[in-house]
């Protein structure tokens, strides 16, 4: 009955903001990497200085729920959106510093039509998550979840096409190496979109408990 009385912490919901604004960001970056394949180990370093902020935002929220008695939505919720937030961020740095560590000459245009659906699905889930607050706006985040999984089903559609295309006209060792690497890259993209929906169901699971 106390905890009916104890002031609910609504920083947990600035945190959300946060990390989703800062999933748009890396999401832009990555795009920016493809698109403008040039200075590839500074753009590489500046996007892992923005996964390093999407983990020092995971960590302040674990650290709040020790501190906080009562919150604005189940602790179980809150723990599994900021770490499918957190999940989101980190996919996005691996494909990028993948990207770095197999001196690849350019990217694909499969590569790059990946990253712009990974930044449209980073750019609704930042528009998304601070309706969280006012579930009085869940129909507008419900649209934006379906938006999510739309670019979800089309990078699955993307990434059958570049597996198709992948060992076409492979014929010596060294374009079969190439070729591996990009089916690791491809698979690196094609899970950003995928933990870009586990964000997107997260949300949709805590709208439709309290809604």
């Amino acid at each position: 009955m106390l905890a009916r009385f104890l002031p609910k912490n609504e920083r947990f919901f600035q945190y959300f903001r946060t990390a989703a604004q800062t999933g748009d960001q890396i999401a832009l970056a990555f795009v920016d990497l493809v698109e403008n394949f040039t200075d590839v180990e500074r753009k590489v370093r500046a996007i892992r200085e923005i996964e390093h902020q999407g983990d020092a935002i995971a960590q302040q929220v674990s650290e709040a729920l020790t501190q906080t008695f009562v919150t604005p939505i189940d602790r179980e919720d809150i723990v599994l959106l900021s770490g499918r937030l957190d999940d989101f961020i980190d996919t996005i740095e691996e494909a990028a510093r993948r990207m770095w560590l197999y001196r690849i000459e350019r990217p694909t245009e499969h590569a790059r039509a990946m990253a712009r659906l990974i930044a449209q699905q980073a750019r609704a889930l930042a528009e998304a998550v601070p309706l969280l607050e006012d579930l009085r706006s869940a129909p507008i985040m419900l649209q934006k979840i379906v938006a999510v999984k739309r670019l979800e089903d089309e990078a699955d559609a993307l990434m059958d096409r570049a597996s198709i295309e992948l060992y076409d006209g492979v014929s010596d060792v060294r374009e079969m190496i190439k070729a591996m690497r990009w089916g690791e890259l491809y698979q690196y993209l094609e899970d950003a979109t995928d933990r870009a929906q586990d964000v997107a169901k997260a949300l949709e699971g805590i709208t439709l408990k309290h809604g």
